[in-house]
């Protein structure tokens, strides 16, 4: 679309081409609404997207965000999307030490063996059967809660009966849960497992008064109505390019290369001034969508800005010539790597870490978690890569707040790499640096990317993946119907800090749809 032709009427303009923006272009052009994507990249997708990150290497990894489970079949079905995912038989893997020797705690690959897993490091069935009733109490809350997020918000008595469930309700929406993990679970290590889900790019404790930790463990575990995190077959890039291709078959048109740059809006009609390599234009529309961070959606209205987020998580990307041997000989690596293996997460040491960075050092334990896409599909590899054994690897760490990076970003991340790393190579049987692939320029295949990273790549504030504190899936004071509302009547938050934002859903993208389709019926 060039620039400097005018001003052209849109019935919507949505701001930024990620993934929620994308699904709420679909659902409005599909209803029959002209429609325009603005994205200020050369590409759509946002930080659901696939690349090459490696040079000379035919591997497409999901460079961001990485697994599915927060998006409802209902989007799928309804925008025809041909996009499928792949569960992960194993859950989880976590090595461990006890008594002077290597061992772990394998999640899934049936019931029988999760049971003797258990067993073998706790040394009874107490642990396994407190993680079933637990997990059940969840499950139950999933498939409950779910359903709702592509609903008009529920009042917080609404949702709580619903919820039906007074213990379930208590343990998860109004104690800290670190309440819950202590009275049911008496394994370290068992506690620990659980708690990640709590801490996935949120910086708090289990016993956070603010229960910024309950909010991330609630939206882990209600995924799908069952909690379950699955592979993008394709990779992440697989979602958003199916969405696209929707989006522009309905009518919208895609404009990257797009930076929005300002909103006026009297509540009835809005303008977006945009700047392209060429200049500048105008365009106008009756609502706009904003698939951006609350920050800047402030800055693009000139309203007060929100404030401000911070992230806390390092992500790395990894091409391995094959999967390190395990120090832990009873678990397949081609297993423990298919789930999530978690690195230095015991509940002493997530709590020890989260102490260190609060008081403003970097974890000396770095937590963190690791998948191998690739087990799962192979597709994201070249054939002469797959064909010869090698796989990728994703780590997620945790409890690195962008604070920590702000007196010298290259050098804390190296720093911090080099110390996640030395956590993960303490339970292999052979160095990871030896496993790792090289590119045509014969560097290793490994990326890592700080908070400040995505600050500066993707605009996430502060790197937060969220946007901002999550919120809970029920109507406040201000949140609006859809939970997509800004003070300006014709103007909408569809990205990640919208309620019931976060994860890669395309809830808010619904949402946001929804609600101009009701204004406009």
């Amino acid at each position: 679309m060039p620039a400097n032709e005018g001003t052209r009427t849109y019935d919507a303009v949505v701001v930024g081409g990620g993934h929620n923006g994308l699904v709420a272009a679909a659902y409005l052009a599909r209803a029959g609404r002209s429609v325009l994507v603005l994205e200020r990249l050369g590409h759509t997708g946002g930080a659901a997207v696939s690349t090459r990150p490696f040079a000379g290497v035919d591997a497409r990894l999901s460079r961001y965000s990485y697994l599915v489970s927060l998006l409802p079949r209902k989007i799928v079905r309804d925008l025809g999307l041909d996009f499928r995912v792949r569960g992960r038989t194993i859950s989880s893997y976590t090595p461990a030490e006890r008594g002077g020797r290597p061992t772990g705690l394998l999640v899934g690959g049936g019931e029988r063996r999760t049971r003797e897993a258990f067993a073998r490091l706790t040394g009874g069935e107490r642990e396994y059967e407190a993680w079933q009733r637990f997990y059940a109490m969840t499950g139950r809350v999933a498939q409950r809660v779910f359903p709702t997020l592509t609903e008009p918000l529920p009042a917080r008595e609404e949702l709580r009966r619903r919820v039906d469930d007074e213990e379930a309700w208590r343990a998860l929406f109004e104690e800290p849960v670190g309440v819950a993990i202590e009275e049911r679970f008496a394994d370290d290590l068992v506690r620990g497992v659980v708690l990640t889900d709590a801490l996935i790019g949120t910086f708090a404790d289990a016993h956070d008064a603010s229960l910024a930790q309950n909010r991330c463990f609630l939206y882990h575990v209600i995924g799908g109505g069952t909690g379950a995190w699955d592979v993008p077959v394709g990779g992440m890039g697989a979602l958003t390019d199916a969405l696209a291709g929707a989006a522009r078959s309905a009518g919208a048109v895609l404009a990257t290369g797009h930076e929005a740059v300002r909103i006026t809006t009297d509540g009835r009609t809005a303008e977006v001034g945009y700047r392209t390599a060429d200049g500048e234009g105008v365009a106008a529309a009756r609502h706009v969508l904003v698939n951006a961070s609350p920050r800047e959606l402030a800055a693009l209205t000139g309203d007060a800005a929100p404030e401000p987020a911070e992230g806390a998580q390092l992500k790395v990307n990894m091409l391995l010539k094959r999967l390190p041997r395990l120090r832990d000989v009873a678990v397949d690596p081609r297993e423990a790597f298919a789930g999530t293996f978690h690195i230095a997460e015991g509940y002493r040491q997530l709590a020890t870490a989260h102490a260190q960075a609060a008081a403003g050092e970097l974890p000396a334990a770095p937590p963190s978690e690791i998948y191998c896409h690739s087990l799962t599909d192979p597709t994201i590899l070249g054939p002469g890569l797959a064909g010869r054994g090698y796989q990728t690897l994703t780590l997620f760490g945790l409890h690195t707040p962008a604070r920590l990076f702000a007196r010298d970003n290259d050098a804390v991340r190296g720093e911090l790499l080099k110390s996640t790393l030395a956590q993960l190579d303490a339970h292999l049987a052979e160095p990871l640096a030896d496993c790792l692939a090289t590119d045509a320029d014969g560097r290793p295949c490994i990326e890592a990317k700080s908070p400040l990273d995505l600050d500066r790549d993707l605009r996430l504030p502060g790197g937060n993946i969220f946007h901002r504190a999550l919120s809970w899936p029920y109507a406040q004071d201000g949140t609006g119907r859809w939970g997509v509302e800004t003070r300006h009547s014709n103007v909408l938050l569809c990205g990640a800090g919208a309620v019931r934002g976060g994860g890669v859903s395309g809830v808010p993208g619904h949402n946001a749809a929804m609600a101009v389709l009701e204004d406009t019926a």
